[in-house]
Parts: C-alpha cells; structure tokens; sequence
C-alpha cells in the first residue's frame, strides 16, 4: 500500500483503513465546527432551535455538500485540513491569537495550498497582535509595539517549520521538496478547470481562434496545437491572446489580495475584518492562481458560512457562491451510479441553506437580486444539459470535455461575481466606519 509504484493496488483492507481513516480525523472538523459555532453571535432569541445561527452554522459545515463529496465519496482528507483551519479561525474569534498562529502553522506544513491565506495572517497578526493599541482615528499607534509578541510568533512558525523540513534539510532533499512543492511545469490550468478567470481566459482564446480560421484571419495549421482541453496536465500555448506564465499569475494574484490586505492594516475592524480578509484571500488566489484545483473553492465556502449565519449581504454572497462553486465539483463524480447520489445531496444542502438563511434573514428575496435568481436558476439548465442530455447526444464521442468546458465557463462567472461583491461589501463596510 506504501510502495510509489504500485499506483494500481487495491485490497479490502486498504479500502476499509482509507475509509476509517478519513471518519476518525473527520472528528477534529466536528470540534472545529463546534468552537466556530461557539463564537457566532445570537441574534434572535429564539426557543426554536432551526432559527438559531449557531445551528444553522453547524449544518452548513457539518453538512457542507462540497467536503462531503470530496472526502468521502472522491476520496481525500480535506476534512482533517479544514479542522485546522476552522479551529485557528474560531481561536482568533475568541483572541486566542497564539493558539490559533499555531493551528495554521501546522495546517501550513500540512498542505502548502493554504498559502492563499497566509497574507491574511500575517498582516492581521502584525497589526492587531503585535501592536497593542490604536490611534483615535483607528491608525497604528507605532510606539505601541510589542517586541516580545512578535518573538512569541516567530518562535512558533520557525519552530513548526523547523520540523517540518528539519529532515529534509538534514538529507539535502530541500531543492527536490520545493520542486513538487510548486511544480510550474504542470500547466496554468489543471486538466479539468477550475471555475474561475483563466478559464474564462482560455475559452475566448479558443473563441477567437475558431473565429479568426472561419474569417480566414488565421491558419490553422499556424496555430499551436489546442491541449488546453484535452485533458491533460501539462504547458500549452494560447492560439490568439498572449500566454500565461507563473510570473503573470502571481502578480494577477497579488494585486487582487493587495487591498483587503491593506484595508485590515489601515481600517483594523477586529477579527471578522480578519475573516472578510481571509476569505477575499482566498477567493483571489482561486480566481487568479496558477494550476488551481477546482476544490479551493472550499477554502472560501466554509469559512464563509460564519459570516452567512450572521450578516444578510454575507449570506446572499454565500448562496452564490456556494451553489456555484459545489455545483462546479460535479464532474469529480462523474460515473451514471454517482448521479443521483450528487444530485440528491446538493438539492437537500441547497434546500437548507436557502430555507435556513431565509429564516434568518427575513426573506431570501432580500438576499439575492433578480440577476442573482436568473444565474442560479440557469445552473439547472447547464446541469441538465450535462449530465443528461450530452450523454445521449452524438456530441459525446466528438467532443468528450464539452461538459467539463461548459461547467468550468459557467461557474467561473458565479464564483468571480462573489469575489468582486465580497469587495464591494468590504468597501461599504469601510466607508460606513469612516469617522
């Protein structure tokens, strides 16, 4: 079961360890959803517990239709990753900022994907832990840094890291560790897009370039040969619009994360502008990294699912993108025994989280525009249209990635929508605290 090699292996056993495996570490999300639940805030006083936000906040997690799908029916162990994450996020909440700088750098050695949010952290933790007090005006005092507190911090990051790669710095295996650490060479994209704007990107270089051989513009036999969509992980070549390179990304990237991160240096607004940062963090690398996998988005979704149970603007972004982006996982499950398990899963998660979120809130036709309603509703149209009409079509033998294509394209609009409204949102916020 160990051996690199043996890619085929399989055993019952196995099976049943991988199985148990994933339940028993599942227990540490179960926790970090609880103490998540510890710290929302109770808006209603209410004897009826389905109008509580700590409930429906422990069901929007515990039932989250995304991490449900991936770990136990696609097969990872993304709920253990979550449970850090979760639980550094709720330490902060409770201005335990030690433990919580601890949890994520421990849920950083464990899967380096969470770099997304690391600049949320960092300024957060600099800002509002090791400088004490603010000016009047909500400016840093500097005279009010804490020395020590920022020693505490780098104690416990250099400590974990240290363990973390002591060995293979001690083997001088850190080059080769770094190397798949960040493979670039696997391509901008990965072999099934990520919803967000490189494939957006890729579909109107495709656009053109069919365009321009029609127009008689191009030669096709000029034009690189298209891999983008065949499924493969590796470099391409854009036909028409220039190529993307890590470099490019990587700047895309940053700027896009540059102004929450500023807006909880200048404007600090505690630790939910600490979480709205976060989640615009996360949500930037998603929309602008290179070679993204489509299950990030989760690293968005769950985090926002605190803020949905206890703001009305934050709950309307949470239905779109949580619709989007878990729909956008469906081809994961991709065999005709999965359908109606996927199916049914995400309508009873969709249900709720409308129903839940709408007794919350007073009204779900306060949480969404009408633009909003038409999107979603036309997510049912394109997953018809995937997962029942093209596999009885002709175009399935021809053109065998349309679905993934017209999944991706789709979903990228949604999932770029809610980071640009979580923006707005963060800007309203602002200018409402303006003195």
């Amino acid at each position: 079961m160990l051996l690199v090699q043996n890619l085929n292996y399989s055993s019952p056993s196995t099976v049943l360890f991988q199985r148990l495996s994933v339940i028993f570490t599942d227990l540490l999300f179960i926790y970090a959803a609880r103490e998540c639940c510890r710290c929302v805030q109770e808006q209603k006083a209410s004897r009826d517990v389905l109008n509580r936000p700590s409930f429906v906040l422990a069901v929007l997690l515990l039932w989250n239709f995304g991490l449900l799908i991936v770990d136990h029916i696609h097969f990872q162990y993304n709920g253990f990753l979550f449970g850090f994450l979760l639980l550094s996020i709720a330490k902060h909440l409770q201005s335990q900022h030690l433990q919580g700088a601890l949890l994520f750098a421990v849920l950083l050695n464990l899967k380096h994907i969470y770099l997304y949010v690391a600049p949320a952290y960092g300024v957060y933790l600099l800002r509002s832990y090791c400088f004490t007090q603010d000016n009047k005006d909500g400016s840093v005092r500097w005279g009010s840094f804490s020395p020590l507190r920022l020693i505490g911090l780098g104690v416990i990051v250099v400590s974990v890291c240290a363990l973390s790669f002591g060995p293979f710095i001690a083997m001088g295996q850190l080059p080769q560790l770094l190397s798949r650490l960040f493979p670039f060479k696997r391509g901008l994209c990965h072999a099934y897009w990520a919803p967000n704007v490189w494939a957006l990107y890729n579909v109107l270089d495709k656009s053109l370039a069919t365009l321009g051989v029609r127009l008689k513009l191009l030669e096709e036999a000029e034009l690189p040969r298209a891999s983008m969509t065949g499924g493969l992980v590796q470099e391409f070549q854009h036909s028409v619009l220039p190529s993307v390179s890590p470099s490019v990304t990587l700047v895309c990237t940053l700027l896009a994360v540059l102004p929450a991160v500023a807006s909880i240096w200048w404007r600090p607004r505690g630790s939910r502008g600490f979480l709205r940062c976060l989640l615009l963090c996360a949500l930037g690398s998603f929309v602008f990294g290179w070679h993204v996998h489509e299950k990030a988005v989760l690293i968005a979704i769950l985090p926002l699912s605190i803020l949905a149970v206890e703001s009305r603007e934050d709950a309307g972004i949470f239905l779109v993108l949580s619709s989007t982006g878990h729909y956008s996982l469906f081809p994961l499950l991709f065999t005709s025994a999965e359908l109606p398990i996927k199916v049914v899963l995400m309508l009873l998660f969709t249900i709720f989280s409308f129903s839940a979120l709408w007794r919350l809130h007073s009204g779900w036709g306060a949480l969404l525009r009408p633009l909003e309603v038409v999107y979603l509703l036309g997510l049912v149209t394109v997953a018809v249209a995937c997962e029942v009409v093209f596999p009885l079509s002709p175009w399935r033998q021809q053109l065998p990635f349309l679905p993934l294509l017209a999944t991706s394209v789709y979903c990228s609009v949604g999932v770029c929508y809610s980071f640009l409204r979580l923006y707005v949102s963060l800007l309203r916020e602002e200018k409402h605290k303006q003195p």
